[in-house]
């Protein structure tokens, strides 16, 4: 099980840019900014499901009793008793820090039994390696988890053997998770999320969830109130591991009644399932390896399946969005439609508010290319406060970056200026090394008529 690295983070031109960006131009060289201090975010504050028990329900039997690739798992299978967790590689410098709030958060708000220990004896071991060391296992993994094996060196031997085989665990006792130890202090925090989430819990994602990091999206970045409901029903007194669906799906009801009781007085939703030909052409025009005429005409097979399936929910906005991010170089115009588009479905669409915000600073973007600072400013709204809410750092920092130059646009450049500094220690969290918080400052900043290329 792994993180695919399907770049909805990707805002603008890049989440992570690239070296050849690292020529300044005209505006940098002008007021070559000093890096403030990395920021972090403070207390987490999760919402809660707001969704019907008979829908969670679904979801949980989902999740639980399925891989990713479809395959179905016979046997509900955990950690029984308390769960060790310890660092071994070269972790850099945020990733125990965020571990450390992870497990709290584990303990307090899933109820789980677990802690950081040190030695050779721990259930979950997490090692931090390059991301070269990752991709040459998994090409298209950003990070990823493995049962009964501690150490990347024992990936290679175990890999497709029963050793390793999700659907033959019974019951959990030894799991590895692989993290980059050179990506950005939030790509590195977002696996932590995701791959802990997956060594103690389901397995599955799902692209109807709107409110979970187990989603192949990659939109929420951090554990969700949704997915500490569902981890919290995973360790319920009343599961064991080896329980059949059936068992499970028996005593669910009371589960989810006595751990979250206002759901029993919500109306199910019943979300159709995804059909795999949709996730396989977004996961090919957002993930890598595929060229950029490949990702073109998979973008648009996924919005011709979401028209044909009916959809008017996230993933029909999605399927927009993608569309828009790939035309966005090649047809701009034609790319704001789409993004116009997706915003109009996420609207029509509860608990999408972190959805919105990406769609938001696409919008934003294309205003601020043409001058609409007043426009700009209104497209930002309160987005800002919902990417600090769902601590996305990469996302913060963009839409305080776009607000400056809205700003400027608007003649407050004092205002302007000040944000943008602001939002520097948070995009040094979001996007990791100074080359790329720069980078990511002069793409943004390029994009005002007043700075770009003739400004």
């Amino acid at each position: 099980m792994h993180r695919m690295i399907l770049p909805i983070c990707l805002l603008l031109g890049a989440c992570a840019p690239g070296m050849h960006n690292e020529m300044p131009s005209r505006a940098a060289t002008r007021h070559e900014i000093t890096m403030p201090p990395m920021k972090s975010f403070s207390a987490p504050r999760p919402i809660p499901p707001q969704r019907s028990n008979r829908d969670i329900q679904r979801d949980f039997l989902d999740l639980s009793f399925q891989l990713e690739s479809g395959r179905v798992l016979q046997h509900l299978s955990r950690f029984e008793g308390p769960i060790t967790v310890q660092v071994t590689g070269h972790p850099p410098t945020t990733l125990i820090p965020d571990l450390t709030r992870l497990l709290h958060r584990l303990r307090t708000e899933a109820g789980i039994d677990i802690s950081r220990v040190s030695g050779d004896n721990a259930n979950i071991t997490i090692e931090a390696v390059s991301r070269d060391d990752i991709r040459r296992h998994l090409p298209k993994a950003a990070c990823f988890v493995v049962p009964n094996i501690s150490r990347l060196s024992q990936y290679r031997r175990a890999r497709n053997s029963r050793q390793t085989d999700w659907s033959q665990l019974r019951q959990r006792e030894k799991i590895a998770i692989f993290v980059p130890s050179d990506s950005s202090p939030q790509e590195v925090r977002d696996c932590l999320h995701e791959e802990l989430a997956q060594a103690l819990g389901p397995l599955n994602d799902l692209y109807r969830l709107t409110d979970s990091v187990y989603n192949d999206d990659n939109v929420h970045a951090v554990l969700t109130g949704f997915d500490m409901l569902i981890l919290r029903a995973y360790y319920a007194p009343e599961l064991h591991s080896g329980m059949s669906r059936r068992q499970v799906e028996a005593r669910l009801p009371g589960i989810l009644s006595r751990l979250h009781p206002g759901g029993d007085h919500v109306a199910p939703h019943f979300v159709d399932r995804t059909p795999r030909a949709w996730i396989d052409a977004i996961q090919t025009a957002l993930g890598p390896g595929s060229r950029p005429n490949q990702r073109r005409l998979a973008a648009n097979d996924a919005l011709r399946i979401a028209i044909s399936a009916g959809w008017s929910d996230h993933r029909r906005a999605f399927s927009h969005f993608a569309l828009g991010r790939l035309t966005q170089a090649s047809n701009p115009e034609y790319a704001q439609q789409q993004f116009v588009t997706a915003e109009q479905f996420y609207k029509r669409t509860p608990g999408t508010e972190l959805h919105q915000a990406f769609s938001a600073a696409q919008l934003a973007a294309h205003a601020i290319s043409k001058g609409l600072g007043e426009d700009a400013l209104a497209l930002l709204g309160s987005h800002q406060a919902t990417a600090e809410r769902h601590e996305n750092a990469a996302l913060l920092a963009t839409l305080m970056m776009l607000r400056a130059e809205a700003l400027d646009l608007t003649g407050r450049t004092t205002e302007a200026q000040s944000i943008r500094l602001d939002s520097l220690g948070w995009a040094r969290y979001g996007y990791g090394a100074d080359w790329a918080v720069r980078a990511k400052l002069r793409e943004v900043t390029a994009l005002s008529p007043l700075k770009g290329p003739n400004g």
